[in-house]
Order: structure tokens, then sequence, then C-alpha cells
């Protein structure tokens, strides 16, 4: 089982167009479990075909490998160079190359502070059209077999800034 890619794909950054960021929390019998979805929205140089090629490079560089069942524990991987920083009112996730900045939904922040942690599903699959805010298009395209088998997913530590 291979959880850290060691052979970087090229990167062509035109190719990724523009990255969102969706937040939204899970109900389960241990409570709330927040979720991020990142997705290309298809709108690169290359369309939305070139777009699993360029995410592929994006995640290859930050060492995540993508498709299959695993999914990379990041808490217990303090080099990995990924964050999630949670300020009040807005969040921002970090890896070579992206620095995307969201406003998470009460429900998620509320979850992430509980938890301390949140799963990150990185899409290679374009957001399939329509508006990318709705909660259930949202979780059915991140829940989607064909998403979740060409995706990076990733638990990552939930940092703040502490004064």
């Amino acid at each position: 089982m291979t959880s850290i890619s060691a052979d970087p794909r090229p990167l062509r950054t035109a190719d990724l167009g523009t990255l969102v960021i969706m937040s939204w929390s899970r109900e389960t019998p241990d409570g709330d479990v927040p979720f991020l979805l990142a997705c290309s929205l298809g709108d690169g140089e290359g369309g939305p075909e070139a777009v699993p090629a360029a995410v592929e490079g994006l995640l290859s560089r930050s060492g995540l490998a993508v498709g299959g069942d695993t999914v990379l524990d990041a808490t217990a991987l303090p080099g990995l160079p990924i964050g999630l920083l949670v300020v009040p009112g807005a969040a921002a996730l970090t890896m070579p190359g992206v620095n995307a900045q969201f406003v998470p939904t009460p429900e998620w922040r509320a979850a992430a502070d509980r938890r301390g942690y949140a799963c990150l599903i990185f899409a290679t699959r374009p957001w399939p059209g329509g508006e990318p805010g709705d909660g259930e298009a949202v979780a059915a395209f991140a829940n989607d077999a064909d998403t979740l088998s060409s995706a990076a997913q990733v638990v990552l530590s939930v940092r703040s800034l502490r004064g």
C-alpha cells in the first residue's frame, strides 16, 4: 500500500482552472464529521478534459497518491506539505501551488473544532456544472464512486491562530 507519491507528475497550472473548496459535515454515530471537497471547475486552458492530469500533478507534488480506497492520515505526518488553517469566519487549505481560502459552514466549523481534523477529498474530476455551493450536490459528487476512485483522500489536522 503506497500512501505517498514518490514520483511527481508534470504540473500544468494553466489546465487546473479555478479550484474551489466546499465544506459540509455528515452525522455519524460519534457525532458530525467535517468534510472538504476540493475540485476544479474545469475552466482551465485545456478545458475539463485536461483537469485530471493537472490535478494529479498538483497532488503528486504534495506527496499525495490518487485513487484506491486509501485515506491518508496526515495528522501523523507532520512533514507533509499540506495544511488546514481555521480562523473565525474563514479557513484556508495550503499545499504547494495552492492557497485556497474559503468560508466554512457553521456546522462544519463546529465539527472541525470538536474533532480537531477534517477529511479532505481532492477530486481529479472537474465539478460537473451547476452551483458548487449546493450542499446536496456537493455531497453527491464527493460520494460518487467515480469521484472517490480518482481522488486523493486525506485527514488533515485543523490548525488555528492562538493569541
